[in-house]
């Protein structure tokens, strides 16, 4: 790709149309991730009409806490739909097309050196503005608009691909709750003469602790005595020890991978359990749990479980994952479940027969859908390179 830097603020300018006629009626904030999310805003009783408009192709940012977040919050509109912004939030555009297209410079934008550059621009302020002067005087290669297409075109071909993989996932995991919920809660599992069981006069037997009634021979007992808990393992490091750590093994927190590390200390298919932080459960009460494989290293932030005996992993995450937890949620400030009263959740197992049959139809599914995430984290590690890419003059 042959190019030179140019200015970008010669060919950005902004936008300052406002929602006056309230013909907008969507608000949308910015993710520090680069995308418009639904806004999180009290806006009861605010004057809507000074929210700035967003229009197909118009890019907004937010320019205020770029210090502090080491990140510039900004996104490009796909949206055929006008959409309203933050007044706080700068609203721009390409002067022309003809020379720099939206999605290049989105995809510029979402390299890790412009925000590691738009930093270093940021003013004295404690939370780092970046003030607009600054931000327009940041430079970008400008190859024809052709060379720009290709490089978009690349992009867009691993991005529908993730899609893709994305969409094949989130039907694993709806079948997988499905069959969950048809064998362990419907009780309509195959019985021997491969017809659902409860429907079929299946032997039922009364659970006081449940009120209802359960397939005979099932229990209803603590997670403590059906899972292990290797807590003892975690080992926390400072975001000091992990830059002298770099590596390829995942390094989790409390709700995902926080870093990637050289070292490991576990190795396998096991389940994490958040144990503090403010989203520990969500609004209907269910706990944060996350399915993880391979080698990795965990932080004290997320309890770790692994099945026991007959008892598959597969099974005791779609068990936990529409279980509420909320009465096990202590501390205030700090909302916290500790590993006695995560054990000490009541959850109905099968015998060894019925989670065996389960664990054959089960396992595969799961095996794909790590295959499938697997995938994409490769996937995503060419797009860095591709955008690594875009800054190299050949």
């Amino acid at each position: 790709m042959i190019s030179s830097y140019k200015r970008l603020g010669d060919y950005i300018k902004p936008r300052k149309e406002k929602n006056v006629n309230l013909t907008a009626t969507k608000l949308l904030g910015i993710n520090i991730d680069k995308f418009f999310m639904p806004s999180v805003a009290n806006v009861i009783g605010t004057d809507m009409t000074n929210y700035k408009i967003v229009k197909k192709n118009q890019f907004a940012c937010n320019r205020m806490h770029v210090g502090r977040d080491y990140r510039i919050p900004i996104a490009l509109s796909r949206e055929s739909e006008d959409f309203m912004v933050s007044p706080a939030y700068d609203v721009f555009e390409i002067i022309d097309t003809k020379y720099l297209l939206p999605e290049y410079l989105m995809m510029w934008f979402k390299r890790i050196e412009f925000d590691r550059n738009a930093w270093f621009h940021t003013d004295a302020d404690v939370r780092g503005g970046l003030p607009w002067e600054a931000f327009a005087n940041l430079k970008l290669p400008i190859p024809s608009p052709k060379e720009q297409q290709l490089v978009v075109n690349e992009y867009h071909t691993l991005q529908k691909r993730i899609d893709l993989n994305n969409q094949l996932i989130a039907k694993l995991e709806e079948t997988a709750q499905t069959i969950y919920k048809q064998w362990f809660v419907e009780f309509e599992f195959p019985d021997e003469n491969g017809k659902p069981y409860k429907s079929n006069g299946g032997k039922m037997m009364w659970c006081e602790e449940l009120e209802k009634e359960i397939p005979e021979g099932w229990e209803y007992t603590s997670l403590g005595k059906v899972s292990t808990c290797l807590d003892f393992k975690r080992k926390p490091l400072s975001q000091e020890e992990r830059e002298l750590k770099k590596g390829i093994y995942p390094y989790y927190g409390a709700m995902s991978i926080v870093d990637y590390i050289n070292d490991f200390l576990y190795d396998g298919d096991y389940l994490l359990f958040s144990e503090d932080g403010a989203n520990i459960i969500d609004k209907n009460g269910y706990p944060a749990i996350q399915f993880v494989w391979g080698k990795f290293w965990l932080n004290n932030h997320s309890h770790i479980i692994d099945g026991k005996g007959f008892i598959s992993i597969q099974f005791l995450y779609n068990s936990l994952l529409k279980t509420n937890v909320s009465d096990i949620v202590t501390g205030a400030a700090q909302p916290k479940i500790n590993q006695q009263n995560m054990n000490g959740i009541m959850i109905l197992i099968g015998n060894e027969a019925i989670h065996d049959d389960f664990n054959k139809i089960i396992k595969p599914a799961y095996h794909l859908l790590k295959n499938y995430k697997n995938e994409n984290q490769k996937l995503e590690e060419l797009k860095e390179l591709l955008l690594g890419k875009m800054a190299k003059e050949n």
